[in-house]
């Protein structure tokens, strides 16, 4: 079957001559459709900078990227845009909401992008907020809502177009622990019941537990991946509840 994502030989450099910077070296990797992969590794090692080239932020310098089948590497950008549009969503460390705008607004925000109409925004808006268990919150501006709930705000912004692949950097990097467990118990969910692949990185191993497979990265490479607990069904796996 034909992955979702497909990473081959791919390398990134920034800067030129001496300035040069080779931030990826040749990194290589499948994500299937319907998967939940951790990303990790020391700062440096090449995660964000492979987290904006599948977020279509970026292009490689050389190799291929292939989404669906696709090469992205070859679209222009507004095509990589409407590609972010239609098939990806986005969680951040940091929420990302606008302040002086209520919940459900926010969810609405990559609707209005789209052009979608007022009254069907709001309609896929509330139903997105019911999945993150907020529709009581609909109303609320971020000011008046604790951090695990702007974060679970933000995930319904993500979930709110229907993404084929949900891209989250340090979801749970603002949170304690608690509120950590929430939101991974929420990703995973979403994973289990509406197929959305995920990819996510993470300096938490205990978060990176929620995941089937973990990707290390070390110096711009793969180092190694390796199956969680959770992918092969051992005792101590977290479990997750369905949003």
């Amino acid at each position: 079957m034909m992955p979702l994502i497909a990473l081959r030989g791919v390398t990134k450099s920034f800067g030129d001559g001496e300035a040069q910077f080779l931030a990826l070296k040749g990194v290589d990797f499948d994500i299937a459709a319907g998967d939940f992969v951790a990303v990790m590794g020391p700062s440096g090692s090449g995660k964000s900078t492979t987290m904006n080239i599948l977020g279509c932020l970026d292009v490689p310098s050389s190799g291929q990227f292939m989404f669906k089948g696709h090469e992205v590497s070859t679209l222009s950008r507004d095509q990589r845009a409407l590609l972010r549009r239609r098939y990806l969503g986005f969680v951040f460390q940091g929420y990302n909401l606008l302040a002086r705008t209520s919940a459900v607004e926010n969810v609405e925000l990559p609707l209005i992008y789209r052009g979608d109409v007022r009254e069907q925004r709001r309609k896929l808006a509330m139903a997105a907020l019911e999945k993150v268990g907020l529709t009581a919150w609909a109303d609320h501006t971020p000011a008046e809502l604790s951090g695990g709930q702007q974060q679970r705000v933000a995930i319904a912004r993500a979930i709110v177009t229907s993404p084929e692949l949900l891209l989250a950097d340090e979801p749970t990097g603002n949170l304690d622990t608690e509120r950590s467990v929430e939101i991974m118990e929420l990703l995973a969910g979403l994973n289990r019941t509406a197929g959305i692949t995920v990819l996510m990185v993470t300096h938490e191993p205990e978060m990176a537990a929620f995941a089937h497979r973990i990707i290390h990265f070390r110096d711009g490479l793969v180092e190694r991946m390796e199956q969680t607990a959770r992918a092969l069904g051992q005792p101590g796996a977290p479990n997750e509840k369905v949003p």
